[in-house]
């Protein structure tokens, strides 16, 4: 048998015995090939793909320790808090532990003790840490996270440079492998040369997320939204995302004085108080988290049913990013986006704020047209997507809000018409704004400077309010009647199908109403199970998602094994699990027969 092939089965022995599946997900494979062949490699995998099998199981497969990088406290605590429950050794060394507790790990990761390290990339400019790592001989750096390597990318983080730097200093140099669930083109690309990956196997599996659903609620009633949506899903655990700080203790208060067991979570909490928030949530004592993206990589929760963006995001990355918390252990959730207008002031504001470079502003400026042009768009949600990613959907998806058809089209052929004659009669110089001023008619200074009150487009639409008008332009944005240049002042130019829009042959609609639907609950086996998890969970002070994610107990249901040896069949359930809790989860379903 060929080396190769032997190293698959061990891969797949291991996968079954500490994991509890028979095959490989997509990619997966290749991907520990790779690494354990020796090559640097880059994964880019959706959330809930399996990304932590990629870099646990070759480290499994080594004699000497592999390193995690990993960019926050609370993902290594559940990522170690998981491999410990499955029999794996593994340990943190971060900022929560005491200078006693770093020494005798890092003495018994150097001595073999673990398999896996997690940590954070600040910890690899220490001088103590690097020498430590020499003695290790590492065999592996996983870095999770990946794309915060990147300036270009949506959570840059300056101390991942120092990935970089640790490797030259290291004796021998371990296979690096790099991992991200979301990544444009550009970001894939920078990722390798910022960590200085050597010919790397970059493998690709897809940023389709099959099981999630997207919908987009425009110009609706927040608040009242986000209520009658909890009524609808009263079991079901889930995360809000709110723009500010403000907001979110509003809607947490609002929210738990309504009875839901819901806590929050941003930047200017206290730490211990973050962290007790999120252990509660992760333990299901309490059913909602409402938060800003503070909390977007925080969270490893596996049984998020639904993800609401309050706010809209500042651009794809970071949406996909957060919205992809729900849904990861592969059954069906909700993604859902309430905009409206304010969103885009208040993007724009905090990019204003900022101090970084204008050519890093001018970036932001067009990412965040792609996430207007998202809310926007009368196409297939997920198609708009993954387009962005340089991935392409063959068909629609049938599952988001434009493909359910849960809105109302306005045609607006009239209006898209007198909004691309304004813009070419101004030569393609100025931007929304302006454009928007000289079909409302305004009176402003610099729209009767410019002698723009002489065109013929001149207040075309003054009947019409201003915040109405910038709507169609986003729309036609969106659907690429029209497209903003990069820079401080982006300014608009028509695009080739703006033609036949201008001569009558192209119709163009605009969504203007839609309602989401509330989907059927599990029934009271699910419930029972769920139920005999928190006992355990409480009991071995782990998360439930840890012990069985939900995926595995809507299997018992359906398939409602009778054996220990039938219950080693489900997706999820290992021989370690197998011994450690399938006589309690078997009695609850004898007990339904």
């Amino acid at each position: 048998m060929a080396d190769g092939d032997l190293k698959l089965q061990q891969a797949l022995a291991l996968l079954k015995h500490y994991y509890g599946y028979e095959q490989f997900r997509p990619g997966q494979k290749r991907i520990i090939s790779s690494i354990v062949d020796k090559r640097d490699t880059v994964g880019i995998m959706p959330t809930g793909g399996g990304k932590s099998i990629c870099y646990q199981i070759p480290a499994l497969m080594q004699e000497s320790l592999s390193l995690v990088v990993s960019p926050l406290i609370s993902l290594m605590k559940d990522q170690v808090s998981m491999l410990n429950n499955l029999g794996i050794e593994a340990t943190f060394i971060n900022s929560s532990l005491t200078e006693a507790q770093t020494r005798q790990r890092l003495q018994e990761a150097t001595q073999g003790r673990y398999r896996l390290l997690y940590v954070a990339p600040e910890r690899l400019e220490s001088e103590a840490f690097v020498a430590s790592m020499r003695v290790a001989s590492l065999a592996m750096v996983a870095v999770d996270e990946a794309h915060c390597v990147s300036q270009w990318g949506h959570d840059f983080r300056p101390s991942y440079r120092a990935i970089s730097p640790f490797l030259r200093q290291l004796d021998v140099r371990p296979v690096v492998a790099a991992f991200t669930a979301t990544a444009t083109p550009e970001v894939v690309r920078d990722i390798s040369e910022q960590l200085s990956l050597c010919e790397p196997e970059t493998v690709i599996t897809g940023f389709n997320r099959e099981n999630l659903n997207f919908s987009v609620i425009l110009e609706q009633d927040k608040t009242n939204f986000v209520m009658q949506f909890l009524k609808d899903h009263s079991r079901q655990s889930g995360i809000i995302f709110a723009a500010t700080r403000k907001e979110v203790d509003r809607l947490q208060q609002l929210l738990s004085q309504q009875g839901y067991a819901v806590g929050r979570y941003h930047a200017g909490m206290p730490d211990e108080d973050r962290n007790e928030t999120q252990e509660r949530f992760q333990y299901d004592d309490l059913q909602v988290m409402v938060a800003t993206n503070a909390f977007g990589m925080g969270i490893d929760k596996s049984n998020v049913r639904f993800v609401i963006h309050y706010n809209m995001p500042k651009n794809l990355e970071s949406y996909y990013q957060e919205a992809g918390r729900a849904g990861r252990d592969g059954d069906a959730a909700e993604c859902i986006l309430l905009f409206d207008g304010q969103d885009i002031r208040i993007q724009k504001f905090l990019i204003d704020q900022s101090q970084a470079s204008p050519d890093w502003q001018a970036h932001e400026y067009q990412k965040l047209q792609a996430m207007v042009g998202y809310c926007r768009t009368t196409r297939c949600l997920k198609e708009y997507i993954l387009h962005y990613f340089g991935e392409e959907l063959t068909d629609p998806c049938n599952s988001c809000s434009n493909c359910r058809g849960n809105f109302d089209l306005k045609d607006i052929t009239v209006m898209a018409q007198q909004i691309l004659s304004c813009v070419y009669r101004v030569r393609e110089r100025y931007g929304v704004t302006v454009i928007a001023a000289i079909l409302k008619g305004s009176h402003e200074k610099r729209v009767l400077a410019s002698g723009f009150h002489r065109l013929p487009t001149y207040g075309l639409m003054k009947a019409r309010p201003q915040k109405e008008i910038v709507g169609y332009i986003q729309t036609l944005l969106a659907d690429g009647y029209l497209q903003l240049s990069n820079g401080e002042y982006p300014v608009l130019h028509l695009q080739p199908s703006a033609i036949g829009v201008l001569r009558g042959e192209i119709q163009v609609f605009q969504k203007v109403v839609q309602t989401q639907q509330a989907r059927s609950v599990d029934g009271p086996l699910f419930e029972r199970l769920r139920v005999l998890r928190k006992q355990i969970s409480d009991r071995d002070g782990v998360p439930p998602y840890v012990i069985f994610p939900d995926s595995t107990l809507r299997e018992l249901v359906a398939t409602h094994p009778a054996t220990l040896d039938e219950m080693l069949s489900i997706k999820g359930v290992g021989v370690v699990k197998l011994e450690r809790y399938g006589a309690a989860f078997l009695a609850v379903l004898r007990e339904d027969e």
